[in-house]
């Protein structure tokens, strides 16, 4: 270390040339760093999503669920299972232990979905998602009609897909755009039950015609003489006109000749946009929810500046022309900008802070600049290290950097008042520089280890907060690593050229009455009592005893409760309405719109000031089963205040309940970063859902809502939702000559519409549906009237072949591991530290 303490002194150019080449990489690198609002976190979870259009739960758990799970539960480092059947959809989503492989797992996960056999025909293809920190929306979009225009959202269909959401999906740094609403088209095959009868016409033979109807498929090909021609049947019924041309059936008449049936005989064909699943309003007004996720390693801020320009050129072209405005309504980059400024202005402030304590201290300029040099210097140093490591510039890695100024000058402090030392003494600035450097190198690498060292355990963390904290334990170790290298290269060649003159000018320094007495005191207390301790070893083995014991008491007593992370200040309220089952999606819009009506004079005009604080967007998503809601405020430090805002209306309805929450910045599950999930599994639901009952009860007492603390149900503790189960009669069906597959065609058709194939029109795919003409108005008390044509051709009633009664079915069935179980996450109050809650669960509730 010696030379090259030496050699810096000597070549003083050199040094300089280090120092400005290292500002120049970290400026370069700075500049390509990609700016988020936390680090990336690599979440082991891979997630299934099946969709079965109509399907109930138990058959979506029996048909879909049970085979993706029977093929699934094999594969390597799988450590949990959960499964959810849901009205029309199955998802099983895959926890894998941290060190696993996830582009292998993926790999493995899709070769097994391969293998997966015996899926209803009408089920849609499975989907793989990854679970990541980036799934969650950098930008929440809003797609209203102008002030005045009169614009059917619902009917949008494809000119959604094409004209917006393509065009932002093309912004570079943008992997998905996803939405809510717009109507996606279908071709709807409205059947005449009448037509039916009198053409003696099963619903089953409608259905096969139309499935074997059109095709459009290569047949190999023809070689004659020099050409060779390929050879391909088409036949293609994908418009309404062509749909309706249809032949069923060939009668013959009377007359002896042939007569064909055709689909536009029993039947209405029209393109019309799909019934609707959800009601969106924002501040009042219809709306189109889409969101922007982010790709990883993207600058958030930069992708956010290119997302906006897109938005701006779709307002002033396409989506004027129809009356349309797109509007940001949640940007994460304003938290972002915000985050940054705060921690930049913290580094700014704390240097300037460590000059005055290096000036109050030293009493002298030259040597306070000298020792200032190592802040800039190993501060944008570290910013080659967070870019060759692949980090991002976050909150958590400035937040390390804001820790380093104070630690970066401690290594120059030590060097240069070495050398101060040794220049008052009268030694040349040349012979101080290098000797005052060369005695205390070995104990300012000693002390740097040891915080480097210190931060070991967390780089090798693989749980997703090592992953988290991993960026504040690289910024503090670069920067401390880089400030040794500089205390003994830097601080001696600056120290080498700016300390030289006569000695005097250093011996008598700028004196402080008072402060100057107590420093004088201080270190007269210190050397006596090195020189006790010298001399009786037992009086220092004594202090070190009671600072240790002090220590770990005070410690003990005064020791916060652990928790997780903070929620931060985001300004924006989320909620989620649980209705009882059953309810309708006109019911639950209902409720919701019982909440906006509590918002509206919040965002239409200015409340009084010791009111709940003005609102500045409020939007809702009702549909069937449940509602979301959010809002924002004008101040954002008064947006928890309007969680009893959106919360106070659904305490009047009857088996109604909302889970209401200021969003954290960290958090990216319904219940934030502060949420306990509480699993409770058996052989069957009604073996579990005594036991859950029992721990809402004490979850209830122990965590009251009025405290602040809520608790959410997954699946919900109702018995379940009302459902009308249709059980054929075989031996009437014998007797008619009907299968099951005719009654089960006949119900779905005739009460919501069957999905018989999906079919190309206009560059998109949309569904063909068979549907009764009064489908959406059929009431329960008309089921036993659908009329059922056998093969003989005599009608029948569903009554006559059925027996139709009313049960209670689950909203929601929900696996861990195989096991039907039931989830309550817990959500305590905020002045409750996470520590303390799960030591009252564990005592109170599951011993």
């Amino acid at each position: 270390m010696g030379g090259l303490i030496k050699l810096a002194i000597e070549r003083p150019v050199a040094v300089l040339a280090l120092i400005l080449l290292t500002v120049l990489f970290g400026v370069v690198a700075l500049r390509n760093i990609p700016i988020q609002m936390s680090p990336d976190i690599e979440k082991p979870i891979l997630e299934v999503r099946v969709g079965w259009p109509g399907a109930s739960p138990e058959d979506v758990d029996r048909e879909i669920v049970g085979r993706l799970e029977s093929e699934l539960s094999g594969l390597n480092g799988v450590e949990e299972l959960v499964s959810a059947s849901r009205r029309g959809r199955a998802s099983v989503t895959l926890t894998y232990s941290v060190t696993q492989d996830m582009d292998k797992a993926l790999v493995l996960l899709l070769s097994k979905l391969s293998a997966v056999t015996g899926l209803p025909g009408d089920a849609r293809t499975p989907e793989v998602r990854t679970s990541n920190s980036d799934d969650s929306p950098i930008a929440r979009l809003a797609l209203i009609a102008k002030p005045g225009q009169t614009v059917d959202l619902e009917g949008l269909g494809n000119f959604l897909e094409t004209q917006i959401v393509e065009p932002l999906g093309r912004v570079n740094g943008v992997s998905e755009i996803t939405f809510n609403g717009g109507g996606a088209k279908e071709m709807k095959v409205l059947i005449d039950p009448a037509k039916l009868t009198q053409y003696r016409i099963s619903l089953t033979e409608v259905i096969d015609a139309l499935r074997n109807s059109s095709s459009m498929m290569s047949v190999g090909s023809v070689t004659e003489g020099k050409r060779t021609y390929a050879v391909r049947t088409e036949a293609v019924n994908y418009t309404p006109d062509a749909a309706g041309r249809i032949v069923l059936r060939t009668d013959t008449s009377a007359s002896g000749t042939l007569v064909p049936l055709l689909l536009s005989d029993i039947a209405t064909i029209r393109l019309e946009s799909a019934t609707r699943s959800s009601f969106r309003r924002l501040n009042g007004e219809d709306a189109v929810i889409i969101n922007a996720l982010r790709a990883p390693g993207v600058n958030v801020v930069e992708t956010m500046a290119r997302l906006r320009t897109a938005i701006d050129k779709l307002n002033r072209s396409v989506l004027d022309a129809r009356g349309l405005n797109l509007r940001v309504v949640y940007d994460e980059t304003k938290y972002i900008a915000s985050a940054i400024d705060l921690v930049q202005q913290n580094i700014w402030i704390g240097g300037v802070l460590a000059l005055g304590v290096l000036l109050l201290f030293l009493r002298s300029l030259l040597p306070t600049i000298i020792v200032f040099a190592a802040i800039p210097v190993s501060v944008i140093g570290t910013f080659v290290a967070i870019a060759g490591l692949g980090l991002s510039i976050n909150v958590i890695s400035l937040a390390g950097l804001a820790f380093a100024v104070g630690m970066v000058v401690d290594a120059s402090i030590v060097s240069l008042e070495n050398i101060f030392r040794l220049r008052q003494r009268g030694l040349p600035a040349d012979s101080a520089a290098y000797h005052g450097a060369r005695q205390v190198w070995a104990p300012i690498l000693g002390s740097a280890l040891t915080t480097v060292i210190v931060f070991i355990p967390v780089l090798l963390l693989t749980l997703p907060v090592g992953q988290l904290f991993r960026d504040i334990g690289i910024a503090i170790s670069v920067a401390v690593l880089i400030s040794v290298i500089v205390s003994v290269t830097v601080i001696p060649a600056l120290a080498a050229r700016l300390l030289r003159g006569s000695p005097d000018r250093y011996a008598n320094l700028i004196r402080i009455p008072g402060l100057d007495h107590l420093a004088r005191g201080f270190a007269s207390l210190v050397v006596s009592y090195a020189r006790l301790t010298v001399r009786r070893s037992i009086v220092g083995i004594v202090a070190v005893a009671l600072l240790v014991a002090g220590a770990a008491g005070f410690a003990g007593r005064f020791m916060p409760q652990l928790d997780y992370l903070p929620d931060g200040n985001a300004n924006f309220v989320f909620g989620r309405i649980f209705t009882p089952p059953g309810y309708s999606m006109d019911e639950t819009l209902r409720i919701a719109e019982k909440m906006e009506s509590a918002a509206r004079p919040l965002w239409e005009s200015e409340p009084p000031a010791d009111g709940p604080p003005a609102i500045e967007r409020f939007f809702f998503v009702a549909f069937s089963g449940g509602a979301f809601a959010g809002a924002s405020a004008r101040d954002p430090a008064r947006v928890g205040e309007l969680q009893m805002v959106l919360m106070r209306p659904i305490f009047t309805e009857p088996g109604t309940g909302a889970f209401v929450r200021q969003a954290s910045l960290f958090g990216r599950s319904v219940g934030g970063s502060r949420s306990i999930r509480i699993d409770i599994a058996g052989p069957s639901r009604d073996a579990v859902l005594p036991i859950a009952f029992r721990v809402n009860e004490k979850l209830a007492e122990l965590f009251p809502r009025t405290e602040g603390s809520q608790v959410r149900a997954l699946p919900n503790l109702d018995n379940g939702a009302p459902q009308i189960r249709i059980t054929p009669d075989l031996a009437a069906l014998a007797r008619a000559g009907v299968s099951v597959r005719d009654v089960t065609a006949a119900v779905d058709v005739f009460n919501d519409g069957a999905n018989v194939i999906q079919i190309p029109i206009a560059g998109e795919l949309i569904d063909l549906v068979v549907a009764g003409r009064d489908a959406s108005n059929l009431t329960a008390a008309q089921l036993g009237d659908i009329p059922i044509v056998t093969r003989a051709g005599s009608i029948l009633r569903l009554g006559q072949l059925a027996k139709i009664e009313i049960i209670s079915a689950p909203e929601q069935i929900r696996r861990i591991g195989g096991s039907q179980a039931i989830s309550l996450r817990l959500r305590p109050t905020d002045k409750l530290p996470l520590e303390e809650a799960v030591a009252i669960i564990e005592t109170q509730i599951i011993d």
